[in-house]
């Protein structure tokens, strides 16, 4: 029998304890979740485990829509088999990540966060979610979200699990978790998960992680696919990638879009730009964060210019509405073709659950009409194609200029105006949704790219505000550099409290 030394014996013991320990998931990432697992440091199952656990314990947030606990744990255990066998690791080995309910994940519903669609259950991957699978990830969870992503509130009445309707705040479960991945936004800030895959139209996957606590990439319109998400406007849609962490973000991004490993951006070699009207009506506790912000990057070296871009909101105002109003519709109809339900846009929107949403549906989307003045409706063909053919190349123009005229990496700005507000209603009327979208709208109709990451908790309210750099097209992994680097100047958010 062999002789161990006290020394191995304790290395041994540690080791043992080391691999059966629950996992903090309070600060595990899932890129050091990845590199555990694959080092026999930390078992998939484990991971897993304590990731149901913890989205058990919390249905107050109406987080998700579909919570696979039996599938991930299935999978958790065939990761951990095949690592005792000796398999190369992947990028995502044995990682739990959460999904939003309008990108298909095949053999889990795909709701959309709407009751018409609740059956549905899609026969393949969208491409998306597929390159997340082949990367090792295990999709723990569909998740909540503003229905049919028309919304920044994340008040969903058709889905609760919690004693009262919405996606709840990581922070203070008073509060909205922002939309319309809102599940997303939810489950990361609270630390179920470290990653998550959502979809953004004008504000959709930053919004929530502004007022979560967590990183996103809204990619260039074009570079992920859009194939097997719900639609509302091929125009503007993309997917995206949401994380606790920036390097999260950054391996999201190469497994999804491509492109080998990102190092942080030398921050003395940065210039961004700051324009006037995107600091308009920030409250206290945004207006401070993101003062200071700035000056800790200028502390840091990084360049600050201040730009003017001249008919901005006009021009953003001309293709918003019109565009996703108008998309919507033939988008949605094409889309509930591939589906195999038989459900058709009416019937769709007979069984809208949310009051905003079925309005929407109702007086615009549906007889194609947009917003008139006083309070008329017009017909919505003309206006949507004076936005593709003339407002949206003039706001294009807008920002190359800009950033080529002042030698820009990125425009700067705070995400959102304001922290997270009450979860009512009212959350969802369309005074919030305008204010809310105010900065993320312009860039997602230019089709550039936009980083959101976590800057601070508010000094009076104590949840997250949250800083947004906009690039020119195709910067996408240049914006997630200067976010690696920026990381290190802010750091990361503390947990909320438990």
């Amino acid at each position: 029998m062999p002789i161990l030394r006290p020394a191995l014996l304790a290395s041994a013991a540690a080791l043992s304890l080391s691999v059966h320990a629950a996992p903090d998931l309070d600060t595990l990432t899932a890129t050091q979740a990845a590199a555990d697992i694959c080092a026999g440091r930390l078992t998939s199952e484990a991971l897993v485990s304590a990731a149901i656990e913890r989205a058990k314990a919390r249905p107050d947030l109406n987080a998700f829509i579909t919570l696979d606990e039996a599938g991930a744990m299935k999978a958790a255990r065939a990761v951990d088999a095949a690592r005792k066998s000796g398999t190369k690791c992947k990028p995502l080995e044995g990682v739990p990540v959460v999904v939003k309910d309008n990108i298909a994940v095949v053999g889990l519903p795909a709701t959309a966060g709407t009751p018409a669609l609740k059956g549905y259950v899609p026969k393949a991957d969208a491409p998306v979610a597929a390159k997340l699978r082949a990367a090792g990830a295990i999709v723990l969870a569909k998740t909540n979200m503003h229905e049919l992503a028309f919304g920044i509130s994340g008040y969903n009445t058709a889905f609760v699990t919690g004693p009262a309707p919405g996606v709840r705040n990581a922070y203070d479960a008073t509060k909205i978790a922002g939309g319309s991945s809102s599940g997303n936004g939810a489950a990361l800030g609270v630390r179920i998960v470290s990653a998550a895959v959502g979809t953004d139209t004008g504000g959709s996957v930053r919004i929530p992680c502004a007022l979560n606590g967590c990183a996103a990439l809204r990619p260039t319109v074009g570079r992920y696919s859009q194939t097997g998400i719900a639609p509302i406007s091929h125009t503007r849609d993309t997917a995206g990638p949401m994380a606790v962490a920036m390097a999260d973000v950054a391996l999201l991004d190469r497994v999804i879009g491509g492109g080998g490993p990102i190092k942080p951006a030398d921050l003395h070699k940065l210039r961004l730009g700051v324009t006037p009207s995107m600091l308009a009506n920030l409250d206290p506790d945004t207006k401070a964060a993101y003062d200071d912000a700035v000056a800790k990057m200028k502390a840091s070296g990084v360049t600050i210019v201040d730009v003017d871009m001249p008919k901005l909101a006009e021009l953003n105002g001309a293709i918003g509405f019109p565009v996703a109003l108008y998309e919507v519709y033939d988008d949605m109809v094409k889309f509930l073709a591939t589906t195999g339900t038989g459900i058709t846009i009416a019937d769709l929107a007979k069984q809208i659950s949310s009051p905003d949403v079925k309005a929407t549906y109702d007086a615009f989307v549906i007889p194609r009409k947009l917003p008139g003045p006083n309070n008329t409706v017009v017909d919505a063909r003309p206006v949507y194609e004076a936005a593709i053919k003339t407002a949206r190349p003039a706001l294009q123009k807008l920002y190359k200029e800009t950033f080529a005229k002042h030698k820009l990496d990125a425009l700067v700005f705070p995400t959102v105006p304001k922290v997270a507000i009450d979860a009512n209603p009212d959350s969802s009327s369309l005074a919030n949704f305008v204010a809310y979208i105010q900065n993320t709208d312009p860039g997602s109709n230019a089709g550039i790219p936009g980083l959101q990451i976590p800057i601070a908790l508010g000094a009076s309210s104590k949840l997250p505000v949250g800083l947004e750099l906009d690039g020119p097209a195709g910067s996408d992994r240049k914006l997630i550099a200067i976010g690696l680097a920026l990381e290190e100047v802010f750091g990361r958010l503390p947990a909320p409290r438990r």
